[in-house]
């Protein structure tokens, strides 16, 4: 089955697991590459690939598509940036999970629904099992904490930017052209940080790895599911996020999970299967 086959709502939980393990394998390259050169890895790496693959044609492009694809791209070297660089002082769980405030604030903003504001609130409930002002991580890292709420704005801007997008641009194309204009975010920065530099044979195949799992697959499902599916319910379903990174942590990482992330993980499942069970009907 080709990737613009897939169902919505399976696309979208797809790319939720290719996401996080990519995100785990990257995090062990960060004693060579760090946060920032891995981050231009992964997007100069998957821009190649998506471009060899779609062949966009450039000159057909119109100007609402570029202003469009633009934003996306620079959306998307920044949200990546800011993640990684958060990844580097906090816990894969809890980076994810103070990025999907900014997702939550979005289908909370956005619901018309009441079912759907409940799946919402239980998510928010999960998260605030697992976040710092909970007294249940009292060692985190301040920085690493504000980098992922960073990143969890951009992730907004990166929802509503994609879902017009995709309305105006086939899901292939405009994403290996959004990652095109990521690198112009994405590499200046692993430039600075200087450890481009290490790059040789071995970390540049486990960056190819990191670019299928983390950009080239993920956001072409997501593009493709944006089409179908409103940003809210985009937004609940992403809420699947920082379960799955706990899971990619203890299982990648040996992050042990206490009790209170436990009971995160069964809220967040709980909201993401009821806004799944809720767009069916």
């Amino acid at each position: 089955m080709k990737i613009k086959n897939i169902p919505p709502i399976p696309a979208v939980l797809l790319a939720i697991v290719s996401v996080q393990g990519g995100a785990a394998i990257a995090k062990g390259i960060f004693p060579i590459m760090g946060p920032a050169g891995t981050v231009a890895l992964r997007i100069g790496l998957s821009a190649i690939m998506l471009l060899a693959i779609h062949k966009p044609n450039f000159s057909k492009i119109t100007t609402k598509q570029w202003k469009l694809v633009a934003c996306y791209g620079l959306v998307l070297g920044a949200m990546n940036t800011a993640f990684y660089l958060s990844l580097s002082k906090i816990p894969l769980g809890l980076a994810v999970t103070l990025e999907f405030i900014g997702p939550l604030v979005l289908a909370i903003s956005t619901s018309r629904k009441g079912l759907d504001l409940l799946w919402a609130l239980l998510a928010a409930l999960g998260i605030a099992f697992i976040a710092p002002w909970s007294g249940n991580n009292n060692n985190i890292d301040l920085i690493g904490a504000a980098l992922a709420l960073l990143a969890g704005a951009f992730w907004t801007a990166y929802i509503v930017i994609g879902g017009k997008l995709s309305q105006v641009m086939d899901g292939g194309k405009a994403v290996s052209i959004g990652l095109l204009v990521a690198s112009i975010v994405a590499i200046p920065a692993g430039i600075i940080e200087g450890n481009l530099l290490q790059l040789n044979f071995t970390t540049l195949l486990m960056g190819l790895g990191i670019a299928l799992l983390s950009s080239a697959i993920p956001y072409t499902l997501e593009m493709n599911a944006l089409k179908h599916i409103p940003a809210k319910t985009f937004s609940i379903l992403m809420s699947l996020e920082p379960a799955v990174a706990a899971f990619c942590g203890l299982l990648f990482l040996h992050e042990q999970l206490s009790v209170y992330e436990w009971a995160a993980i069964a809220l967040v499942v709980m909201a993401s299967t009821g806004a799944t069970l809720s767009k069916t009907k």
